[in-house]
């Protein structure tokens, strides 16, 4: 098994038996989310530790309790608790399930009580930044099982909240009791309050500029041509004129005379203002239990494109059933709750769902985010991809919509449709906005890498 295990020492190694890989940065740097007073603590225990005792105290910090004997170094005060913090997760001994019966697996002994796990993430909070508090919680859920211990509202005031979090908390939706529930949302809420700021503004901005392109007419009435643009693309057409009579004219004004002009070949238009909306989108979203990550953010940007009023949002999450969770868009939140996590995957009956509520072809959408492990009829999914492309539909296939790399997915499904002209790839929040845009404006994708490509 490896394990990470990451100190404010500014040390990172692979706790892997074949091979250590370190990384170091600058101890003497306060790390984002650090209190100010522990930086200057460990900035003076760095700058009078001789160099070779601060250089076992890392390692020592480093390698875990284990490595005592070998690095023949002490821990104390702060530097002992750290590690203790540390070896409540990565260190030896026997793990236990939170029923507190033994896996059989070396872990740690967070033990089974949500009070004790609640000073522990207190603990981290305390010695490490927020980013790496992130990673020590998901290692705790994963290694230790201690998922059900979310259910309790005094661990969720003490989580670091992320996306995976909410993944997690979206998953246990149905087993949480209304004295956690209220908790819950307002991890969930904050969640999302962050993604949105973090989104929006640019999704907004992204947008409205490729429905304007998308809008412009090239054959306008005088009264709505977009003068401005018009002549910037007809620059290529400027023509030097000589003046009627140069010696005339250069003696009245003291110039030559030459005049140019712009032949206006092309004419370009404003699109003409209306209250109906310009395009329509159907986010179709896989909620199988890998899909987590991609389901909170397919939800944000979901509610950000309801509220354009240039736009026509449908969001549709699917398992083996279809769920319509269009009439929640104004809350985002409300549309995680409605989501269950987990099950299997009918990705045709969610298609067939979409593909009956589409009205204007030329100026649909349709996005759909899967692994494409396809649970229904594969040759059915693929007919009503290619009728929906046939019928003018613009169809982007997302393997996943999230931060988390390469993901797992269906290869044959996505080279089937990759032949349909519907190119399968990973995308991630920033590029989204791109990708959308591509679409809305009938452009190639932005493909952010050909390794994602079946």
């Amino acid at each position: 098994m490896t394990t990470t295990r990451t100190t404010t020492t500014g040390t990172t190694t692979s706790r892997t038996p074949a091979a250590r890989t370190t990384t170091r940065t600058d101890p003497m740097r306060q790390t984002p989310g650090e209190t100010t007073e522990r930086a200057t603590e460990r900035t003076a225990t760095a700058s009078h530790t001789p160099p070779d005792a601060e250089r076992l105290r890392r390692w020592r910090l480093v390698l875990g309790a284990d490595s005592a004997d070998s690095t023949e170094c002490a821990l104390t005060g702060q530097d002992a608790a750290m590690d203790g913090a540390l070896d409540a997760l990565y260190g030896g001994g026997t793990a236990k399930k939170p029923n507190g019966r033994s896996t059989g697996a070396r872990s740690a002994g967070l033990g089974a009580s949500a009070p004790s796990v609640a000073r522990w993430l207190g603990d981290i909070r305390t010695y490490f930044p927020s980013s790496v508090v992130q990673v020590m919680q998901r290692d705790a859920i994963d290694r230790l099982g201690l998922s059900a211990l979310l259910l309790e509202p005094e661990m969720l005031e003490a989580v670091e909240p992320d996306v995976h979090l909410v993944g997690t908390l979206l998953s246990l939706n149905k087993a949480m009791p209304e004295t956690t529930k209220e908790t819950a949302r307002a991890v969930v809420s904050k969640v999302v309050e962050d993604l949105e700021r973090r989104l929006e503004s640019r999704t907004r901005a992204t947008l409205t500029g490729a429905l304007d392109r998308s809008a412009r007419i090239s054959r306008p009435r005088h009264r709505d041509i977009d003068w401005d643009r018009t002549i910037r693309a007809n620059l290529k057409n400027y023509l030097t004129l000589p003046a009627p009579d140069a010696a005339t004219t250069a003696g009245s004004t003291g110039t030559t005379g030459a005049t140019g002009t712009v032949v206006p070949e092309r004419l370009i238009g404003y699109g003409r203002s209306s209250r109906s909306a310009k395009k329509d989108i159907v986010l179709c979203i896989d909620q199988s239990g890998s899909m987590a990550a991609s389901v909170v953010y397919a939800s944000v940007f979901g509610a950000v494109l309801a509220s354009m009023r240039t736009l026509s949002t449908r969001l549709v999450v699917f398992d083996t059933a279809v769920v319509d969770l269009t009439d929640q868009l104004d809350d985002p939140v409300d549309v995680l709750f409605g989501t269950q996590l987990g099950g299997g995957t009918d990705i045709n009956r969610a298609l067939a769902y979409c593909q009956s509520r589409i009205t204007r072809p030329a100026d649909t959408v349709v996005v759909l985010i899967s692994d494409l492990y396809e649970g229904g009829i594969r040759d059915e999914m693929l007919k009503r991809v290619a009728a929906m492309k046939a019928s003018g539909v613009q169809f982007v296939t997302l393997l996943a919509l999230s931060d988390e790399g390469a993901p797992a997915y269906d290869h044959e499904h996505a080279a089937a449709l990759g032949a349909l002209g519907a190119p399968a790839f990973a995308c991630t929040p920033d590029l989204f906005p791109d990708v959308m845009a591509a679409a809305i404006e009938k452009r190639p994708l932005p493909i952010p890498d050909k390794e994602y490509q079946p």
